[in-house]
């Protein structure tokens, strides 16, 4: 994979900001669009505008058509030969919600523990702890160890006969470590405990085969990965699906509706109630179709690289910190770093004058910040149009930020 060539499939890497070329380290909140999925979204509008499920017309036909073959795209890139284990929601948010709501109600009741980890984003935390304070249940966290990764030696004794899930980061958006999932998945069904994985940075940066991987319920988002906002996806095994209730009510989740009572809709469509992001399932399909074209096994080299050399070239910078673990076959392409006595977020505003947007605060971490003692950082997160250049110019543009609250300090 050449990435000099994947920047030209990105309009927006064009642009100028402050007079400055862009240089844009802020994948891990939202990725850029290639042209071709800027192509799904118009011809979608300019020809096939209709909803779906619901008409005969050719318009609705061709919509519907479209809609349902993105789905059996997501399926085949995570591995999987049913699409009827495919969920379209609005965002991985949503998704894990939805469980958490749909199976957790369900499952879960006064005294029950859900395990977690101290590394997971606000996403994969907050749903857990409103169904805990629902039902009475206990939360409980694998530690993460001075170095960001997890302290699995803890495992053990913390998988118990009241853990009903475990839900688990498959990477984390502020350390970049990649847990050792197949080690948690396996010790969880050795127990007969499901396990979630949120893959929303994990999936779009690294290959998955989820029939391998042998999760319960994999939850990612399509803006992560090259596709458009407003989509996110849960993947579980079809039973499951079936014998889980409804998360939200309304047109196209039903079969028949009487005055008193309803009948569900077949899954996956059971679980996406009203007109659903038609354009930005069909235009995530033609994400899926970009990304394996330039392969994610490539993706993932290119991003190790990448991880390797930022980490390098940020290490040589007096006053930084750099946290999660080193050795970037252990991590994805995310570096969070703090600067001696420089708030993250003059940082950030500092390095957008120079054209380079990155992250600045807690990254929707906040227990992990408090653990670290730290406000926030500031989070540069590669993709697969990032160069190296574009490394040399962060580095270049952080030296100069020192200089220039130097000056401001002895004034």
């Amino acid at each position: 994979m050449d990435s000099n060539n994947v920047r030209k499939d990105f309009p927006v890497l064009k642009r100028k900001v402050n007079g400055k070329t862009l240089v844009y380290l802020d994948s891990a909140a939202t990725s850029q669009k290639p042209e071709s999925v800027l192509q799904a979204l118009d011809h979608y509008y300019r020809n096939t505008n209709s909803n779906v499920h619901r008409g005969i017309h050719t318009l609705s036909e061709e919509a519907t058509a479209a809609y349902e073959e993105s789905r059996k795209k997501v399926a085949s890139f995570i591995g999987v030969s049913n699409p009827n284990g495919v969920v379209f929601t609005k965002s991985a948010t949503e998704a894990i919600n939805l469980v958490a709501q749909a199976w957790g109600r369900k499952h879960i009741e006064a005294g029950d523990e859900i395990l977690l980890t101290e590394i997971e984003h606000h996403s994969n935390l907050v749903p857990w702890q409103l169904l805990a304070q629902e039902k009475g249940a206990k939360l409980k966290f694998i530690p993460v160890d001075p170095d960001g990764k997890l302290d699995l030696e803890k495992l053990p004794s913390l998988l118990t006969r009241r853990t009903r899930i475990v839900a688990v980061t498959m990477m984390s958006n502020v350390l970049g470590t990649i847990p050792p999932l197949h080690e948690i998945i396996h010790a969880a069904h050795a127990h007969g405990i499901p396990v979630l994985v949120d893959g929303a940075q994990g999936v779009p940066h690294m290959p998955i085969n989820v029939t391998e991987l042998n999760c319960d319920f994999l939850v990612f988002s399509a803006h992560k990965m090259c596709g458009p906002t407003g989509v996110g996806i849960l993947y579980t095994k079809p039973v499951i699906l079936e014998k889980m209730d409804p998360f939200l009510g309304g047109g196209d989740m039903i079969r028949e509706v009487w005055l008193d009572h309803s009948s569900w809709n077949d899954v996956p469509w059971k679980f996406e109630a009203g007109t659903p992001n038609i354009a930005g399932v069909i235009g995530f399909g033609a994400a899926v179709d970009y990304l394996q074209r330039q392969g994610m096994g490539e993706i993932r080299q290119h991003e190790i690289r990448m991880a390797n050399a930022a980490i390098q070239a940020l290490g040589t910078i007096e006053g930084i910190t750099l946290y999660g673990p080193k050795a970037p076959e252990e991590r994805g392409a995310v570096i969070s770093f703090n600067l001696e006595g420089i708030h993250p977020h003059d940082l950030g505003q500092l390095l957008n004058e120079e054209g380079i947007a990155v992250r600045a605060g807690h990254h929707c971490s906040q227990p992990l910040m408090r653990k670290y003692g730290i406000p926030g950082t500031i989070r540069a997160s590669f993709y697969l149009y990032n160069v190296p250049e574009e490394i040399d110019l962060l580095v270049h543009a952080l030296n100069n930020a020192k200089e220039i609250l130097k000056g401001v300090s002895h004034r």
